[in-house]
């Protein structure tokens, strides 16, 4: 093996040893002697041999740190917008395996950073396709009855005018109506205008109501000061926990409860349904890939793990202290 394949620590050591050998030799075979009080020739031999060795030194080590210096510049100038930059792979084999997890690093991030941008394009067009889709079917054919029933009202008598206009004025209310729930479920103003815990048991609230699932609530009487980005994410999270709850676990229960944790906000939704594999819930099932996203994008933390009674618990930390 040679001596560039050594270890980088075995490599300084050797090089560091062999400066100290050739020092000591040069001590004991030549005729220098040091005197107490120290003359001056014997100080320029000391500092003339000690410059030697310190270049020496520097010569010998330097190729082995080049890498080494090269990594931080390129970790504080690496721009995932920018895919592709890699340092080359050169150097002892610890830094090039520095270096090569580095690139690994890079392109994980990078790839990474891709399917992101995709998933987060992909989630806003199907946003926008459900809202057209909302107001072209619910909202326009509304208002298209309205213009037909306003076209009877001019020819029509009195009696017949008076029960077209009642007809309209339901039809205008029904399509104001439709606005308001495309409008709450963009942006719910409960949480907006009353809090979390008020927004959170509307929400539960609707979700028994319409799929017959007993939810119980336990929400503090207080809870720490919130972003309005954490409560959203907190919104949100139970919102699709909700969802998958509905829509996979054939639960008969689920809990729904806020607690305070240590400089921060704990959510957990738990159902007593049929629960699903680990790699399920690591895969992004049921959108828990997105909720693991918002999670980070608000600087907390989302686990899914099994339920105690079956089912699955999903729970949500985010940092209080930042309304």
């Amino acid at each position: 093996m040679g001596f560039s394949r050594l270890p980088l620590f075995w490599r300084v050591f050797a090089i560091d040893a062999a400066l100290l050998v050739i020092a000591t030799l040069l001590l004991a075979l030549t005729p220098v002697t040091i005197h107490a009080p120290i003359a001056l020739v014997e100080v320029v031999v000391l500092v003339v041999g000690l410059a030697v060795m310190l270049a020496a030194n520097l010569l010998l080590l330097r190729p082995s740190f080049v890498p080494l210096e090269r990594l931080p510049e390129r970790m504080r100038t690496a721009d995932l917008l920018r895919p592709g930059q890699r340092l080359s792979e050169s150097g002892s084999r610890e830094v090039t395996e520095l270096v090569r997890s580095f690139n690994e690093m890079l392109k994980r991030l990078e790839t990474e950073r891709r399917e992101s941008g995709r998933r987060a394009l992909a989630a806003q067009e199907a946003e926008r396709l459900r809202i057209a889709r909302g107001l072209h079917d619910a909202v326009g054919q509304v208002l298209t009855g309205v213009l037909l029933q306003l076209d009877s009202v001019a020819a029509a008598d009195a009696d017949e005018r008076r029960q077209a206009v009642a007809e309209t004025k339901q039809a205008v209310r029904q399509a104001l109506e439709e606005v308001r729930r495309i409008s709450q479920e963009l942006r719910p103003e409960m949480l907006e205008h009353l809090g979390l815990v008020s927004a959170l048991t509307e929400l539960s609230s609707k979700f028994a109501d319409q799929t017959g699932i007993r939810v119980e609530r336990r929400f503090p009487a207080e809870l720490p000061p919130l972003s309005d980005e954490a409560e959203l994410t907190i919104y949100r999270v139970a919102q699709e926990s909700l969802t998958n709850v509905a829509r996979h676990a054939h639960a008969s229960r689920v809990q729904v409860s806020l607690d305070r944790g240590a400089n921060s906000v704990v959510l957990r939704v738990v159902d007593d349904g049929r629960g699903f594999g680990q790699a399920a819930s690591m895969n992004g099932h049921g959108g828990l890939r997105g909720m693991r996203e918002r999670a980070v994008l608000a600087g907390g933390a989302l686990a899914i793990k099994p339920g105690l009674e079956g089912g699955v618990e999903v729970r949500l930390e985010l940092p209080a202290g930042t309304a």
